[in-house]
């Protein structure tokens, strides 16, 4: 048999074992633990309420929130392109993306705080007190910055910590699972001391409750992420050549996955809403709707991870896709018509159970829509190495969010502008508004996020990634890791010997 001849069969029988070899388990217990909680870290906090933040206690007004977000959006994109870049050349003795995690921790942290004691910084301004305003964008630029590095590495870190991809589905649906039991937590409860501030239940000012929760959840959720980085490892093999530019334009072009996951992303970002808690607390005055609607879908969220492994068994990526991402569509689509008939949006008898059922409903697919496309996401990582032979994460991660950022800054100038439009009052609250407005904020929040991305639907039918592609696209990434794994080592053991 030729040497050639032999390499190739030696590769085939590599190919031939992968799936027994293949379900070696990288990830230790205490890893998984510290996965986990990282995964919490990144919902523990009152974002929900950020909006409400911004309006009504900081007080900026909408015409520079408009600005701020244009102007933000578009440092964004520029910082995005370089600081991915940045990422994908780092070679280093404690990773690739590690080194760039622990350096965000601290500044990430205090810059958080900041931004959260701003009205007590700020006291007693108007929404046009140009001080506060100014620190507000230059706040929003050094924030921006920071977050997109840490955003960058943070894809990277998590699409590397195992080579097996059973296993990785396996941490990001635990992770998933039972970080919904913590990490809604401090919007529930913010929500239900809203209420008791609003209603007179809780003497307490509406400002220092704001500042008491964003300053408390920014503490648990940075203790939180800085454990995972100081625990978690990067296992999946890089190229010790770095890609030029060429190189990493190159895995992108020829990434369909990731141009389908990009142009689909691109296309949802059309979808406008003014969210639902403007709606709750201005319109039905009760900030815990959200936690009361969703009482029975709580019981019914860490069901549906318990067949998301069955699910990818029976079903095409592409199909578990749509239906992980649309079914609210329809549902959202039901609530608008109740509230619609004999001004039922103003009804808390009518609207709480035509929520609840849309929550409870939407949370039989909710572990789909959660696992689906954070798979995806790693599988095109993958899908660009195969093609290629380099792993572009930066890249890969900031061509995905490129587009949808382009549309989402557009899309929240349009949002404050409609919310000044149809004449909403800042800082007015409960009972405030006018009719004509609350009914706006209801149809802005239920039918206008259905209609304006509707179209997200199209790419989803042409992705293929899934059955024997897949299988074939791994079986070969191991092959040529564990050939990349033995050269490494064979130069480091010949370096070791030493000379005579």
């Amino acid at each position: 048999m030729s040497a050639e001849a032999q390499a190739v069969s030696t590769v085939e029988e590599e190919v031939r074992e992968v799936p027994h070899k293949h379900n070696r388990r990288y990830v230790g217990t205490k890893e998984t633990i510290a996965y986990v909680m990282y995964d919490i870290s990144l919902s523990f906090n009152i974002d929900k309420y950020r909006d409400v933040f911004l309006t009504d206690i900081l007080m900026v007004n909408f015409a520079f929130q408009t600005l701020v977000n244009g102007v933000i959006g578009v440092w964004d994109i520029i910082n995005d392109i370089f600081l991915a870049a940045l990422v994908d050349k780092t070679r280093t003795r404690f990773g690739k993306f590690r080194p760039y995690l622990i350096l965000y921790a601290i500044p990430g942290v205090a810059l958080t705080l900041f931004y959260w004691f701003m009205p007590f910084i700020f006291a007693g301004t108007s929404p046009y007190y140009m001080p506060k305003l100014i620190t507000y964008l230059v706040l929003q630029f050094i924030t921006n910055l920071a977050v997109s590095l840490n955003n960058i590495a943070r894809t990277g870190m998590l699409a590397t910590i195992t080579p097996n991809i059973i296993e990785r589905t396996r941490l990001i649906t635990q992770a998933n699972l039972f970080s919904g039991f913590v990490e809604k937590a401090p919007e529930i409860i913010m929500g239900v001391l809203i209420d008791f501030v609003n209603r007179g239940v809780l003497n307490v000012d509406m400002r220092s409750l704001y500042v008491a929760g964003g300053a408390f959840t920014t503490l648990v959720a940075g203790g939180l992420a800085f454990y995972f980085v100081l625990v978690a490892k990067e296992r999946v093999m890089q190229n010790v050549e770095k890609p030029a530019i060429k190189d990493s334009i190159k895995s992108l072009i020829t990434n369909k996955p990731l141009l389908l996951i990009t142009v689909e992303q691109f296309l949802s970002a059309f979808s406008i809403n003014s969210g639902l808690n403007l709606y709750y607390i201005n319109v039905l005055g009760l900030a815990s709707m959200s936690t009361i609607v969703g009482i029975p879908g709580a019981v019914v969220s860490p069901l549906s991870y318990s067949y998301v492994p069955k699910a990818r068994e029976k079903l095409s990526t592409k199909t578990l896709w749509i239906l992980g991402s649309h079914s609210d569509n329809i549902l959202l689509t039901g609530v608008f018509l109740v509230g619609s008939i004999n001004k039922n949006f103003k009804k808390l008898s009518v609207m709480i159970p035509a929520f609840m059922l849309r929550e409870t409903l939407w949370m039989t697919v909710y572990g789909i829509k959660k696992v689906i496309p954070e798979e995806m996401r790693n599988e095109a990582i993958d899908y660009g190495e195969w093609k290629t032979g380099y792993r572009t994460e930066g890249m890969t991660g900031v061509t995905k969010d490129l587009a949808t950022k382009l549309v989402s800054t557009l899309g929240a100038m349009i949002r404050t502008a409609i919310l000044n439009s149809i004449g909403y009052k800042q800082g007015a609250g409960f009972g405030g508004q006018s009719e004509s407005t609350e009914f706006s904020l209801f149809a802005m929040s239920t039918a206008l996020p259905v209609a304006t991305g509707l179209l997200a639907i199209v790419p989803k039918f042409f992705y293929d990634l899934s059955g024997e592609k897949k299988e074939k696209m791994y079986a070969e990434l191991y092959a040529r890791r564990k050939a990349m794994e033995d050269k490494v080592n064979k130069e480091d053991s010949e370096k070791e010997i030493p000379n005579d």
